[in-house]
């Protein structure tokens, strides 16, 4: 118990230093300064009730504060706070129930209560305010200076208006929650997003020396102030180590630190424990002293000396298996804390991902070997024939494999004449190339030595397609050029594909339409062939349609671009360097691109 200041004995209330009490009141943010909210809800009590007072009264564990308030008197009117003196709200905190006192000078539990004599407190109507789990923080209330019969509406208007101060209060509470849960989220987030951010950082190249260095990149200054990546030969020796240090003016140091290491870690080194254990290990104080035990190069003391050490963490890299592939480093200099688990975990995190990224660079190099073999075949030596200018080009779009289902393909009959063919199989993988090399060669097969019109030998085709199960649908156009006086008689048959270009010599430019059914649909459909004749100069351009295509335009435009471009360089210039021209002119290419141009000599 203790005094109020004028003699008079105040029963200390439990209620009011109730820890999570205060901990919902500290999250409402609120203080003894107007709150426009509140005050709004203290002027509604005063209109609807008319009454000259009105509090949204909180109370703590030694005074009442008053974010909403009006009518209050000086000085309170401007301190909007009181001792608990001078409080009746706390009596509503501590009975958790509503407090009703017509005259508040009747009632043994207020009557000594200084806010009778200081704030003319007479009637008294106030309602609990709480949070979410029921506790009670204050109290709405409605004064007079004079007594008064609360009638039921008054009261009934009090308490839906407590209600309504009480959700306000809670919404409160729930913003302060939400903005620690989201101080807390970020902290998780810069964490997660380091190691996501690192995937695709990763993810985003093939290279080992590139993957390795953006690795270096991403971990300092974030999570180190210097560290070294370490990847092994077969027989597990240190093949190479790299580093990044967070000074720039420090990389020759390091450079020179990491090379002595390749070949000067003694039985004692940390990095070689990890190596061949495979567990991380931890050191949270460090200094010059590890060095020089984990080392059989003096120079590296005066090296780390110049780096800084005061704690460093070592991680395996891992490959399929478990296998371990090199290790992580990660130093910091004294003045930053030690490393502990949590920089254990994310350390972790990286060497499984490193590892991936490593293992990655060797699938794509088995890969790509294959890629290479399988481009090698699918793309023909174009023949020599007389009266006939020959030019093609195939660019993948795709860096993980080096070939994919675009395809040409130009052969002399026995005869002399020509078969041409281009077409496209969907995908940009190495299944897609095979399958694509499967009807390259039915397209040879079913052609070569026959003088079937081009639009029965689709037609087989169709029909070889199916009954071979050839698990695609694909696009292809088959020309057979003859020679027709001065100039080439050109028989075609387009099967879904992009239709040909025809480039006059004197400049005209048009599409040869005429586009039929895919190839490889279930039910074979009837097959039409076109015919035209090439004269001296002019040029006939087929392409797949990486060419043209662009998810941010219609193929409509990406046509009319084409025509643009042969309008400008194709009459008069040599076919590989038109070839060349539009390639490079489809610099934002999203697919590949295969071209073959042939020109009357």
């Amino acid at each position: 118990m203790s005094e109020d200041g004028r003699g008079r004995v105040a029963v200390p209330i439990a209620a009011l230093t109730d820890p999570d009490r205060l901990r919902a009141l500290d999250e409402t943010r609120l203080d003894a300064v107007p709150d426009e909210a509140f005050d709004r809800f203290a002027r509604l009590v005063g209109d609807l009730l008319d009454v000259p007072v009105a509090l949204v009264s909180l109370v703590d564990a030694d005074r009442q504060f008053f974010p909403g308030a009006t009518g209050l008197p000086e000085p309170w009117a401007a301190r909007r706070q009181t001792p608990l003196s001078h409080s009746f709200c706390q009596h509503v905190v501590d009975i958790e129930m509503p407090l009703v006192l017509p005259d508040a000078r009747l009632y043994p539990r207020v009557r000594l209560n200084l806010a009778i004599e200081d704030l003319g407190v007479v009637a008294y109507a106030g309602m609990p305010l709480t949070d979410l789990d029921g506790r009670v923080l204050g109290s709405l209330c409605a004064i007079d200076s004079k007594p008064r019969a609360w009638t039921p509406e008054q009261l009934r208007t009090l308490a839906d208006l407590a209600a309504a101060c009480s959700s306000e209060l809670r919404l409160r509470i729930a913003v302060r929650g939400a903005e620690q849960a989201r101080r807390r989220a970020e902290e998780a987030h810069d964490r997660l997003a380091m190691l996501a951010g690192m995937s695709e950082m990763l993810g985003g190249t093939l290279d080992v020396a590139t993957a390795v260095d953006r690795l270096g990149h991403a971990m300092v200054p974030l999570l180190a102030d210097w560290c070294l990546i370490t990847l092994v030969d077969p027989a597990g020796r240190p093949r190479t180590v790299t580093g990044v240090h967070r000074e720039a003016e420090r990389g020759a140091d390091l450079a020179r630190f990491a090379e002595l290491l390749t070949t000067g870690l003694s039985a004692e080194s940390q990095i070689r424990s990890v190596l061949r254990t495979g567990r991380p290990a931890v050191r949270a104080v460090a200094g010059l002293d590890d060095v020089a035990r984990g080392s059989t190069r003096p120079e590296l003391v005066p090296l780390a000396d110049r780096l800084g050490i005061g704690s460093h963490l070592t991680e395996p890299i891992t490959a399929a298996g478990d296998r371990v592939i090199g290790a992580v480093t990660l130093v910091n200099r004294q003045g930053r804390r030690g490393f502990d688990d949590s920089d254990l975990r994310t350390a972790q995190d990286i060497g499984v991902r490193a590892g991936q990224a490593v293992g990655n660079s060797r699938l794509y190099g088995e890969q790509r070997h294959v890629a290479e073999v399988l481009q090698h075949s699918m793309l023909p030596t174009l023949p020599t024939v007389p009266g006939i200018e020959l030019a093609a080009r195939y660019l993948p779009v795709a860096d993980r494999v080096e070939v994919g289902g675009d395809w040409y393909d130009a052969f002399v009959q026995p005869d002399g004449e020509l078969v041409a063919a281009i077409g496209d199989v969907a995908g940009h993988d190495i299944e897609a190339a095979a399958t694509m090399g499967q009807l390259r060669n039915l397209v040879r097969g079913n052609a070569y030595g026959r003088d079937d019109p081009v639009e029965l030998l689709v037609a087989q085709l169709d029909r070889a397609m199916g009954g071979l199960r050839v698990p695609t649908v694909a696009t292809a156009v088959l020309a057979r050029i003859r020679p027709d006086g001065d100039g080439l008689r050109v028989s075609w048959c387009n099967a879904g594909h992009p239709p040909p270009v025809l480039v006059r010599a004197d400049g005209t430019v048009s599409v040869a339409e005429g586009r039929g059914p895919l190839l490889g649909l279930a039910r074979a459909p009837r097959r039409t062939g076109r015919t035209l004749v090439l004269a001296h100069g002019d040029t006939l351009l087929l392409h797949t349609d990486g060419l043209i295509e662009r998810r941010d335009r219609s193929i409509d435009e990406g046509q009319a671009d084409l025509l643009a471009h042969l309008r400008a360089d194709g009459p008069g210039a040599p076919l590989d360097l038109l070839c060349d021209r539009l390639l490079a002119a489809a610099h934002r290419r999203e697919d590949d691109v295969a071209l073959l141009a042939l020109r009357a000599g």
